[in-house]
């Protein structure tokens, strides 16, 4: 039997294919049996390709490439999709909605400044002990001698400060005295991730809705900054439970310039219709007629929490990391108003779909999950739900959170 006639009565091999519900792939042991298979055909079915047997290694890593190679046709399908697209992928695909992912942002918080009376401080840094902030370039005190201002964190990201706990003056000015934050600090943000970029995108296409309240929805969320956003609306007659008023739409926000959200709101909102909020904005009209627009600023939570594993052969402490960073994404992607679920975070606990195969974090020889408690604040966790008000929003950092190995 010559070569052509020899290929020609093997069967097809498998291959990706795209049909009317998507795209499908070849795994592993498909190529694997195909190789097997063919090889018995050229040869005989009493040749030993099994695991332990040269041959049967070397099929194993051709079936590796191949299914690779499959993996990659599948990934490079979905990458035309927002939904499955990751990475630079992603952030070419939302342009097509006038999108671009979210570049990395300062926290901030108010400070009070104490000292004499005209005290002038140039380009002032204060710290809590471990990060930085920046004060405006110059603070002038008033005749009270005290003023509060908003302190920029030095370093970009998700930088934590606790109420009253900035409390060092790190470029000494005479006439100067104290400084402290009463609030906690409103904490930036990293490089927008894909689950964020995605669910903004989701949201973006309400731009055009007819539905008033997705179109301000929608609105907010194109603008930069913007990070979370829960919207209420009371169109009854009567004062709703959360304590807004009838007739009146409650916008929660989460990052963003004052300004640029009241001017949203108040271009989309329906006329009549009130706002409610502690946050009031003026905006004018196209007729010069001034309209305060109100809205909220989230309440933050300190979610404090445990995780407690039990660690197996092949756990490593970037695995112990890797839970810790899955349990905070997850906590700080709670919608504001949302309870915090203690159930709800045993599934980033476990790494479900957080890491690829060749990291083998996936793998439940790694570590198994024993518990995973929280609490609101600095008390103990527990098995229960946090309630959180229609104006929080959950929140969690490293400081607030610890991995038990037992």
């Amino acid at each position: 039997m010559s070569d052509s006639t020899l290929i020609a009565s093997l069967p097809a091999p498998p291959a990706p294919y795209v049909d009317a519900t998507g795209i499908h792939a070849p795994v592993f042991d498909d190529y694997l049996s195909y190789l097997v298979n063919s090889l018995q055909l050229i040869y005989g079915a009493d040749i030993y390709l099994e695991n332990d047997s040269k041959d049967g290694q070397e099929l194993g890593i051709f079936a590796l490439v191949l299914s690779t190679q499959a993996a990659a046709c599948v990934a490079a399908y979905n990458s035309f999709s927002p939904s499955g697209a990751q990475g630079t992928g992603l952030s070419t695909n939302v342009k097509i909605n006038g999108m671009v992912r979210k570049a990395p942002t300062y926290s901030n918080v108010d400070v009070r400044i104490v000292g004499v009376t005209g005290t002038q401080i140039f380009d002032g840094i204060v710290s809590d002990g471990s990060n930085k902030w920046n004060l405006p370039a110059l603070v002038t005190l008033p005749d009270n001698g005290e003023i509060t201002v908003t302190a920029t964190a030095d370093e970009l990201g998700n930088v934590m400060a606790e109420p009253n706990s900035i409390t060092t003056i790190e470029t000494p000015t005479a006439g100067w005295q104290t400084v402290s934050n009463p609030t906690l600090a409103a904490v930036g943000q990293p490089v927008e991730s894909d689950a964020f970029l995605r669910r903004r995108q989701q949201v973006s296409t309400a731009l055009p809705s007819v539905v008033i309240l997705d179109g301000i929805i929608g609105g907010i969320a194109s603008l930069p900054g913007v990070n979370r956003i829960r919207a209420y609306e009371n169109d009854t007659s009567v004062t709703d439970s959360n304590g807004i008023p009838p007739h009146h739409i409650a916008m929660v926000i989460e990052g963003g310039d004052d300004t640029s959200i009241a001017t949203t709101i108040a271009t989309k909102k329906t006329p009549g219709a009130g706002t409610y909020g502690t946050t009031a904005i003026t905006v004018m009209d196209a007729y010069g007629v001034p309209h305060t627009i109100r809205f909220f600023r989230p309440t933050y939570v300190m979610i404090t929490a445990i995780v407690t594993i039990h660690n197996l052969v092949g756990y490593t402490t970037q695995v112990g990391q890797a839970i810790i960073n899955a349990v905070i994404a997850a906590i700080n992607g709670t919608r504001i108003g949302d309870d915090v679920l203690y159930t709800r975070l045993y599934v980033p606990a476990q790494l479900v779909g957080q890491y690829a195969k060749p990291l083998n974090l996936n793998d439940p020889g790694t570590f198994e999950l024993i518990s995973v408690k929280i609490a609101r604040g600095a008390v103990t966790p527990v098995t229960a739900d946090i309630d959180i008000a229609y104006t929080e929003a959950a929140m969690c950092d490293t400081s607030h959170i610890t991995l038990t190995v037992v």
